[in-house]
């Protein structure tokens, strides 16, 4: 009979990880970053357990999108008061708040419960360049 490996907090080795964005596609580029999170590139991945790498995004202001998406794609939020509905085109928000658009297209990919909540919080993302956790030598992918 074969045993199912469930991997303990001991056992489970998380790297940082360091992305470049500039000239991706933001629905390619999210789903590598959501399987780095999961932690799906390593054998010790089990569902339901926090296997995943930490990942640093550089660059988010220039990532591409294909077809119309900069002018057709609304992001919309809610204030919480009556009539409080917001709406932000993709272009607009690529300007303003760049980090906002990969953080939002990963998090479509993780799971909506508690594990999807922790493992948001390993992403950072960067608009520019520099980044502040050259202490965790992180390991650039192509």
């Amino acid at each position: 009979m074969q045993k199912t490996y469930v991997p303990k907090a001991g056992d489970i080795n998380q790297d940082w990880i360091l992305i470049d964005a500039n000239g991706q596609n933001l629905g390619r580029l999210a789903t590598q970053i959501a399987n780095i999170l999961l932690g799906k590139n390593k054998p010790t991945y089990t569902p339901g357990v926090d296997t995943g790498d930490y990942v640093i995004v550089v660059n988010a202001e220039r990532i591409t999108v294909t077809g119309n998406k900069l002018e057709d794609k609304v992001y919309y939020r809610h204030t919480g008061y009556p009539g409080g509905l917001k709406q932000i085109k993709l272009k607009d928000q690529l300007v303003q708040h760049p980090e906002r658009v990969i953080r939002q297209a990963v998090w479509g990919m993780l799971p909506h419960h508690r594990l999807g909540r922790k493992l948001i919080k390993k992403l950072k993302v960067y608009a520019g360049p520099e980044h502040p956790h050259d202490s965790q030598q992180p390991k650039p992918v192509e």
